[in-house]
């Protein structure tokens, strides 16, 4: 049975929308248990809402409430708060995958305070500088999802650093998305090798010396959705607005196509007609069917969640829910990161490594 400590704290509908979906987990998944990490008050209270699912759960083994005496809020300082509140909610479900009573930790709260406790509580893979959130895009090609990365970690980053997000994210393409030779492109402004900010422009040659990864060159904001590319690289700043803007156009679109498909008789007749059609559109471009995103460079399953994601009504299914957490499909080991590619990118970086 996977366990995954979820916290309940996390998130701009917390608690109760995270307890909702702990239960949801719970008695969906019968080979899921949740573990609930937060104020047990705050927690046993939303619990009190469905209290024949939570009999249900906590009697098959599959819920279970761990304490947490500190909340730490969204607008918190990551590195700063996460020291200073050492028994905040993402602290102590931290440590449960660190002593192995869960095998995974799942978050829709302050993803950068989620990223310092993993590297405060878990460490890092050898040879990793920095870990990176790996999100998954869709493209044209529906069998061909784009991981980007970071998505929103590392708000500056050095060439190193996008080097061996490079790495990460092509030997995550491999062993998750069963790409056989993953394509890595550095977003940019401009296909020519030339074209960018210094960060970009020195990143380039290096990224053109590692061995282990298919590099294509540099790829524009365009070129994300085409399906050209299986990984695409850059600092946690510009990947998050990318994100966020890929979500906020998927919405637009289902908004707009919904006004217009209202005007009058015919339109309505029509939609009735490709009910299928859209429902199908939304599957590939509804931001909430994907879930959270893996943070890579770490010894263990951290999945992030948006914040936005966690006061969603509408129910996923239970395997798409079992997809989003399995940590055997979101752990980076030292045995997956290619190690001498690491070594190599090390010796071409410019500056000293700590």
């Amino acid at each position: 049975m996977t366990r995954v400590a979820l916290d309940a704290m996390g998130g701009d509908k917390a608690p109760g929308e995270i307890v909702r979906g702990g239960v949801e987990a719970a008695v969906g998944l019968e080979d899921v248990k949740v573990i609930l990490v937060g104020v047990q008050e705050s927690i046993e209270a939303e619990l009190a809402k469905y209290p024949k699912d939570v009999e249900k759960a906590r009697k098959a083994g599959r819920l279970e409430v761990v304490g947490a005496t500190e909340v730490l809020e969204m607008d918190d300082e990551p590195a700063r708060s996460v020291r200073a509140k050492k028994d905040c909610s993402i602290n102590v479900a931290m440590r449960l995958v660190k002593a192995g009573k869960a095998d995974a930790f799942v978050s829709a709260g302050n993803s950068g305070a989620v990223s310092a406790s993993a590297i405060f509580n878990l460490g890092r893979i050898r040879g990793v500088h920095r870990p990176a959130i790996a999100a998954i895009l869709p493209t044209r090609r529906p069998i061909r999802p784009l991981l980007l990365l970071d998505a929103g970690a590392n708000m500056d980053c050095h060439p190193d650093w996008l080097v061996q997000f490079a790495i990460m994210g092509s030997a995550y393409s491999k062993a998750v998305l069963k790409r056989t030779k993953p394509l890595v492109g550095l977003l940019s402004i401009g296909t020519e090798d030339c074209k960018g900010n210094e960060m970009t422009k020195e990143t380039f040659p290096l990224l053109k010396e590692v061995k282990g990864i298919d590099f294509r060159g540099n790829v524009e904001g365009h070129d994300i959705f085409q399906g050209q590319t299986d990984v695409v690289v850059c600092d946690g700043f510009v990947g998050n607005v990318v994100l966020k803007t890929a979500e906020s156009l998927a919405h637009a679109i289902g908004y707009f196509l919904k006004k217009e498909c209202f005007r009058g008789l015919s339109r309505i007749l029509g939609a009735i007609l490709l009910k299928g059609a859209f429902k199908s559109l939304k599957q590939q471009l509804d931001p909430d069917i994907y879930g959270g995103a893996p943070l890579l460079g770490v010894p263990g399953a951290v999945i992030l969640a948006a914040s936005s994601w966690a006061g969603v009504s509408k129910r996923k299914s239970p395997e798409k829910s079992r997809r989003a957490i399995r940590p055997r499909s979101t752990r980076m080991s030292a045995s997956t990161v290619p190690q001498e590619s690491l070594a190599l990118q090390r010796k071409s970086a410019s500056w000293e490594w700590p």
